[in-house]
């Protein structure tokens, strides 16, 4: 059984009906959700010119490998109507794994630990909540520690 933990994001259309629908949609496909965190409010990062996203951290146990995980989120994004056009565009939904066990996956595809895990007060707020001592493979740091010392102080609110 593989361990991974997923950041769900949203800032379009109803924000807190994409995330219960984005969690049945996972749930449906092999994947055991153990745990979920609260939904956290945050402005948009990086591209800053738009709504603001609902956030919320699931964590599930799946047969599915990483490639396969992917695959299964990538399709879920494309059926609630998820489209790509530029990087950090706004969006219905965003599925994005953070850690899959305690695994370093670097493929063109998939890299995990997510590159910007510990650099976003909006993961790591959510993360911390349900995961504080999981240790990141690449930093050798509790996710606590990654918080504490991370650099981004973007206002993350409890919704």
């Amino acid at each position: 059984m593989n361990q991974a933990y997923i950041l769900l994001g949203t800032n379009l259309g109803d924000k807190r009906a994409n995330l219960q629908q984005a969690i049945l949609s996972i749930s449906a496909n092999l994947i055991s959700i153990i745990s979920y965190s609260d939904i956290y409010e945050t402005a948009a990062w990086g591209n800053t010119n738009q709504d603001n996203f609902y956030n919320q951290v699931i964590e599930v146990n799946t047969e599915l490998s990483s490639t396969d995980l992917l695959k299964t989120l990538l399709l879920i994004e494309t059926k609630m109507g998820r489209i790509r056009n530029q990087k950090w565009e706004a969006r219905i939904i965003d599925l994005d794994i953070l850690y899959f066990n305690h695994e370093i996956i670097d493929t063109e595809n998939l890299k995990v630990p997510h590159p910007y895990l510990h650099v976003r007060r909006f993961t790591l707020e959510p993360l911390v909540q349900i995961a504080p001592e999981f240790l990141h493979p690449v930093f050798n740091k509790t996710n606590t520690a990654l918080l504490e010392n991370c650099s981004d102080n973007s206002e993350v609110k409890l919704v």
